[in-house]
């Protein structure tokens, strides 16, 4: 069956989220290394995923760890050098299709505050032709109930959906809904399950 919209993940899809790294270059990789195994932070991150607001979260998640609450506000205040940089091939990919007239959506684990916050960085995050974001939501991938409520709400059938995830669990909950899916390790490979799907053309893709 044809696919008649194509999905993007955020997070390692369209912009690059390595918060290891920035706090390597921040702190240093002894320190990091330390406070990441004191502090969850991407369990607090996962709350902000599900809805929770993104400042109060992490402050209150910082007053927890008085040895480390500047540190972990850095996850706040520093944010958009956590979430960067844009993958550039990925926004072309994307421009490409919408070009196209093909549909494309975004299907992320986000927060509510911190997504309009990206949108205001990153403008091709509004050029998605329904964006699906978790914190709206309230669930996040990879439970089947946020693939459902895709489904119910762009009214396509699964199977004519193609899903691109940095996370193979998120491409497995997918397929076991019938999705088409892509596991994204470079844009080079998601270019070129798209023109395996004749969805662009290599000179498209590029």
């Amino acid at each position: 069956m044809p696919i008649h919209a194509v999905i993007f993940d955020i997070g390692n899809v369209l912009i690059e989220w390595q918060p290891e790294r920035h706090y390597d270059r921040v702190l240093g990789k002894e320190r990091r290394e330390a406070m990441f195994a004191e502090v969850d932070l991407h369990g607090m991150n996962d709350l902000v995923d599900q809805g929770h607001h993104f400042t109060d979260t992490i402050y209150d998640w910082a007053e927890k760890y008085p040895d480390w609450r500047d540190e972990i506000r850095m996850w706040h205040d520093n944010w958009i050098e956590l979430a960067s940089p844009e993958i550039p091939h990925s926004v072309r990919l994307l421009r490409a299709l919408r070009s196209k007239k093909i549909p494309v959506f975004a299907l992320t684990n986000f927060g509510v505050q911190n997504f309009d916050y990206a949108t205001t960085v990153y403008p091709f995050l509004n050029e998605f032709d329904r964006s699906y974001v978790s914190g709206r939501m309230k669930t996040v991938k990879p439970h089947s109930d946020i693939y459902q409520r895709v489904e119910e709400d762009c009214q396509l059938a699964p199977e004519t959906l193609l899903f691109a995830d940095d996370r193979l669990e998120n491409i497995e909950a997918a397929q076991a809904r019938g999705w088409e899916t892509h596991h994204f390790t470079t844009p080079q490979g998601w270019a070129e399950r798209l023109v395996s799907a004749g969805l662009l053309t290599p000179n498209e893709a590029q």
